[in-house]
């Protein structure tokens, strides 16, 4: 017999506002998170992103806030804006049904406005570490009542060496308090600082590559570096993505490659660390309205990232390893949906790859794109300028400088050795200019003018089976 929320301790406001939100089931982490946490345990949860695990915390924590304090009674804190911002996401949705207050604290932010808002009272603070540690210099943030502390993705805060603000903001907490720690993965200095700052704190265990990686189609295309832009540009023919994230290794590359996709006239953006957080906030909302199709992003930025309806991850650049490449798909097929996930492949990253699938236990379909005819001959209309710009980017690809730079290839249009793309028709045209036609080289007519539409059975071609048809468990994301 399947749990319900109310059976793992969750009161009637809080589940009105998860039926609003169309979640009706808890997934396994909130099984087992949810009535330890209710209980005031410390609690170490491994889990993946995309298992449901921001909701395994925010739900017992809103359930315990006392809403006739004006204490901050909790703090959850994110090695990520985006992620800070994901977090707070949710928890709006259901801070309404309780009454809780919560405010943000991260950076590219009005801090005056923050403090005008802990002046009236905050509940519940959800904070990256830097900002948090400058309000608490400012003693503009009180963690003296502080019940509950959360340190969310703790694995990814000690990668981006934020060990020592953790720890600083920790001993700015009573001793007394619950202790929630998330995290992928459990290295030694997890176990160390979960050692040092929580009592017999109770564990539990999610297997992330059965819960993330069951409902998306994988798939290796094999290529070169000088054939990789091709590469990609065919499977985006092919698949016709409705909404997708690829990733790059780097920022020069993340902005390189969303540079030649626009110069394509597809609808993207890019998301890395050289943005500021204006920009960042604006992409991320264009985004979620499908106003974009393509978010080009380094792994750092990504981080945390759960935007509905995305049916399509691009490995443009090998993950380092399993637990990146894990971490990287699991953008797709969340919360019961499914999704696509391609990994481009060139030689020298055969080994990376082999361990990927010794990891993940299974071996993922290939298909190798340099032998193909379009791939290796001229098209008609291919000009010698296009060719040439092929072999001089390659040439760079692997002495380690930036990626195609996409302007320089604007104008060439025909010129693409995959010839013309299918016309497509309605919801998200796979080169839809969105605002861009001028930039678009095969010349954009009236039909290609339309935005993205959620509701035109067209609009996501191949990937329209893949597209929303959750399970009972919905739009739960992470």
């Amino acid at each position: 017999m399947k749990l319900d929320f109310k059976a793992l301790g969750i009161g009637a406001e809080l589940n009105e506002a998860l039926l609003q939100n169309g979640i009706t089931e808890p997934m396994p982490v909130q099984e087992q998170a949810i009535p330890a946490i209710l209980q005031s345990d410390d609690v170490i949860a491994q889990a993946q992103t995309g298992t449901g695990k921001t909701l395994a915390f925010l739900l017992p924590i809103m359930e315990m806030t006392d809403t006739q304090s004006h204490d901050v009674q909790s703090l959850i804190v994110a090695p990520t804006r985006e992620l800070a911002i994901q977090i707070t996401a949710e928890a709006k949705k259901l801070a309404e049904a309780r009454g809780v207050s919560i405010l943000s604290v991260y950076g590219g932010q009005d801090v005056e406005q923050q403090l005008r808002k802990l002046k009236n009272g905050v509940h519940m603070v959800i904070a990256t570490p830097g900002r948090l540690l400058d309000h608490i210099r400012r003693k503009s943030i009180n963690l003296k009542k502080l019940r509950m502390l959360v340190l969310d993705e703790a694995d990814e805060m000690l990668n981006m060496g934020f060990l020592s603000d953790v720890e600083a903001v920790i001993h700015q907490t009573p001793k007394d308090r619950q202790t929630l720690l998330f995290s992928a993965t459990m290295p030694k200095d997890i176990r160390a600082l979960a050692s040092r700052y929580m009592n017999s704190p109770a564990h539990i265990k999610v297997q992330g590559s059965g819960v993330t990686l069951d409902g998306i189609t994988q798939l290796v295309v094999e290529t070169t570096d000088r054939g990789k832009q091709e590469a990609l540009l065919r499977i985006i023919d092919e698949h016709k993505p409705f909404m997708s994230i690829i990733f790059c290794r780097t920022k020069h590359r993340a902005k390189a490659l969303n540079e030649l996709l626009s110069s394509k006239g597809f609808s993207c953006d890019e998301l890395h660390g050289d943005i500021t957080q204006a920009k960042r906030e604006k992409v991320m909302k264009e985004f979620r309205k499908t106003r974009l199709q393509f978010l080009v992003a380094t792994d750092v930025a990504a981080r945390g990232l759960d935007v509905e309806g995305m049916t399509h991850v691009f490995n443009y650049d090998m993950p380092f390893d399993a637990e990146n490449y894990i971490h990287r798909i699991g953008r797709t097929g969340r919360a019961g949906q499914t999704g696509v996930a391609v990994t481009f492949a060139t030689p020298r990253d055969a080994q990376t790859l082999a361990l990927i699938e010794n990891e993940i236990k299974m071996v993922i379909k290939k298909r190798r794109m340099t032998d193909d005819k379009d791939m290796n001959s001229k098209k008609k209309g291919s000009g010698a300028r296009g060719e040439a710009f092929v072999k001089r980017e390659g040439h760079k690809e692997r002495h380690g400088e930036s990626g195609p730079r996409g302007g320089r290839r604007g104008g060439q249009g025909e010129s693409s050795r995959f010839g013309k793309p299918a016309k497509k028709e309605g919801g998200f045209n796979a080169r839809s200019a969105s605002g861009k036609s001028g930039a678009n080289p095969r010349g954009a007519n009236a039909s290609r003018e339309a935005g993205p539409s959620r509701g035109a059975s067209s609009s996501r071609g191949q990937g329209s089976s893949r597209g929303r048809q959750g399970s009972s468990r919905g739009r739960q994301g992470r």
